[in-house]
Parts: structure tokens; sequence; C-alpha cells
């Protein structure tokens, strides 16, 4: 049974920085791709960030830059680095592996105001 468990939101204010970690189960991690995603207020949940087996990584423009994705394979873990957050950032975050199916984390709120 697949399992992502996503922690590390928060409130921030403007300008500082947060750092997401979702641990995943059930899956034999090293060898598939893990990808962050978020969901605004009234708004559809999008691609943040993706990593790859082989650590490659990519991002949305809008975070290029400020957040970084990365994985600790021994820990069945995926971390994103977010820093200079603004007020646009604010949304849930969602861990995301696709096997088949897709598989989501229960999201972590993260909160950007002063």
């Amino acid at each position: 049974q697949v399992q992502l468990v996503e922690s590390g939101g928060g409130l921030v204010q403007p300008g500082g920085s947060l750092r997401l970690s979702c641990v995943a189960s059930g899956i034999r991690f090293n060898a598939h791709i893990m990808s962050w995603y978020r969901q605004g207020p009234g708004k559809q949940r999008d691609l943040v960030a993706v990593i790859s087996n082989d650590g490659t990584t990519n991002y949305v423009d809008s975070v290029k830059g400020r957040f970084t994705i990365s994985r600790d394979n021994a820990k069945n873990t995926v971390y994103l680095q977010m820093n200079s957050l603004k007020p646009e950032d604010t949304a849930v975050y969602y861990c995301n592996v696709r096997i088949l199916a897709q598989y989501w984390g229960q999201g972590t709120q993260v909160t950007v105001s002063s």
C-alpha cells in the first residue's frame, strides 16, 4: 500500500523559508520520479517541482531560483526547500508519485503572510 506523508508547512512572513518533507512507504522509492504540487485557494492543483530517480530536477518558472527539490533515498524522503517565499506561494502542498496510478499525500498548508 502506497503512502505519502507530508510535513513542514506553516505560517511564514514574506521573504521567509520553509522546508517540506514527504516520507514514502509501500514503494521502491529509489526507482520513482517524485513530485511536489500545490493548490492555492480557488485554484487548480499545479506542478511545482520534479526530481527523477537519478536526481535530475525541474521546476515551474515561478519558483526557479527560490525552491529546491531533493531526495534522500536512504530515508525514502523527498524535500522541498522554499526560500524567498511570497504571498502567492500560499497553498496546500502535496507530494506525488505516479506508479500506474497517481498517489497523493494528505497535503501540508503553507501560508505566506505578514
